[in-house]
């Protein structure tokens, strides 16, 4: 079967806007049909693409969604390990009140924030179980 090639320039399109954080045009192909764990070759979904580029707004919105904010790609990494890993605050605490699990994945966000001395991020934790 050949590759959809307009089907992909799409998809790699609708990646670029989570990267960029260009929420309101993200949410509305999403609201048009796009599923919200649309997920790339490596397994990194919108989310875990707006989160690790440190989009808490985008990440929001993706979540309202139906996004799984604990959803790991193929190499176990969620989108808040992601988001300790870069110190992106504002993008930790929006997984959290979407319902990301710290102790998921591989590593784990909690053994993230340990690896990092990130003390702040471990609080966090353990206030939201």
């Amino acid at each position: 079967m050949e590759p959809d090639h307009e089907l992909e320039e799409f998809a790699t399109r609708m990646f670029d806007l989570a990267r960029r954080g260009e929420t309101e045009r993200l949410a509305a192909y999403v609201d048009a049909g796009v599923p919200a764990d649309l997920t790339n070759d490596k397994g990194d979904t919108l989310l875990m693409l707006a989160a690790y580029h440190g989009h808490a707004d985008t990440v929001r919105a993706l979540a309202a969604r139906g996004a799984d904010p604990g959803r790991a790609n193929d190499r176990g990494q969620t989108p808040l390990a992601g988001a300790v890993f870069k110190k992106e605050a504002e993008v930790v605490r929006a997984l959290l009140e979407a319902g990301a699990d710290p102790a998921a994945g591989t590593p784990s966000a909690i053994d993230t924030a340990r690896m990092f001395g990130h003390e702040e991020f471990l609080r966090w934790f353990e206030e939201s179980r």
